[in-house]
């Protein structure tokens, strides 16, 4: 299984800023480290080109973003501060979200160690994304006719606002949605499939919905791919979760998503998503129990290399 990285291009972030950009390259770490993979399996991407960015982007908005013409509003509301980095960074990760669905095409299942940048709309970044990685990635997919339909499963414990906006009336992409009803973004948009949930969802009724979203979702989509945006926000010792699943219940949530997209025959592509747990330690530990569960998936994936000849 196919390992995408860009954590060797990190940001600058003033002292104290909430978000733990150190997370990145401790995963990669802690993946690498586990001697699941070898060191082949890690591939650095180049970054994802205009020509792709602007299926997705609008041209002003991509021009203001390389060239550090952002406004202070505009900036606020990414909640990252511009720098060369920051534009870099993030188009690495687009990248690496694009790689990751063309390897999961080919071998069943891929994982980008970044991404998941789904605040990001059309014409402007939003809750500490530049670019909707996630969007661009099916766009690439759609347009290389490598793909017809798509379907995108953010269990990040946000709603994924700005990918429900960009597909919004395109029947060719299904955006399904878990997220607290009370969390950012307070302005949601509408997904193709929206779970809401209300502050303190445990285990139990968090699977327990996640359930019958995955079934309604691939039913409805007949997609050829699945994107998976594997949030380790809704942990109970996230930050800016406000939602209470433990590691255990947060890894059967990938087992859900992963064995429902087997069931389909459908290749999966993961991104890492939104993490904000106190200890770095933690977000780096749920992360990876994903990795290595899509590895056991990718390793037993007999009806995924199906769908592929």
């Amino acid at each position: 299984m196919k390992i995408l990285v860009s954590d060797r291009f990190s940001v600058p972030l003033p002292e104290g800023h909430r978000f733990p950009m150190p997370k990145y390259a401790l995963l990669r770490k802690r993946v690498f480290e586990s001697g699941l993979f070898s060191a082949e399996d890690f591939i650095e991407v180049d970054p994802v080109t205009d020509e792709a960015l602007l299926r997705v982007h609008t041209p002003e908005y991509v021009e203001k973003v390389k060239r550090g013409l952002l406004s202070d509003k505009e900036v606020r509301r990414i909640g990252l501060p511009w720098s060369p980095e920051l534009v870099e960074r993030s188009l690495r990760s687009v990248g690496c979200t694009i790689a990751a669905c063309q390897y999961a095409l080919q071998e069943g299942v891929a994982v980008s160690l970044s991404g998941g940048t789904h605040h990001a709309f059309a014409d402007h970044g939003s809750g500490y994304c530049l670019f909707n990685d996630v969007a661009v990635a099916a766009r690439a997919m759609q347009s290389e006719g490598r793909i017809k339909r798509v379907a995108i499963l953010d269990c990040d414990v946000h709603q994924g606002n700005g990918t429900a906006a960009i597909f919004a009336g395109d029947a060719t992409v299904f955006t399904f949605s878990i997220h607290g009803a009370r969390n950012f973004p307070y302005q949601k948009e509408r997904s193709s499939l929206d779970i809401e949930l209300i502050d303190g969802t445990g285990d139990e009724a968090y699977l327990e919905a996640l359930s019958g979203g995955l079934e309604h979702s691939l039913k409805a989509a007949r997609a050829d791919l699945a994107i998976y945006l594997a949030g380790a926000d809704p942990y109970v010792g996230d930050r800016l979760g406000r939602l209470s699943l433990t590691k255990a219940g947060l890894l059967e949530r990938d087992r859900m998503v992963f064995a429902a997209c087997q069931s389909w025959g459908l290749p999966v592509a993961v991104t890492m998503s939104g993490g904000y747990a106190r200890e770095l330690e933690d977000i780096a530990e749920i992360h990876f129990n994903t990795v290595r569960l899509a590895m056991q998936f990718s390793k037993n994936g007999a009806k995924l290399n199906d769908h592929l000849q």
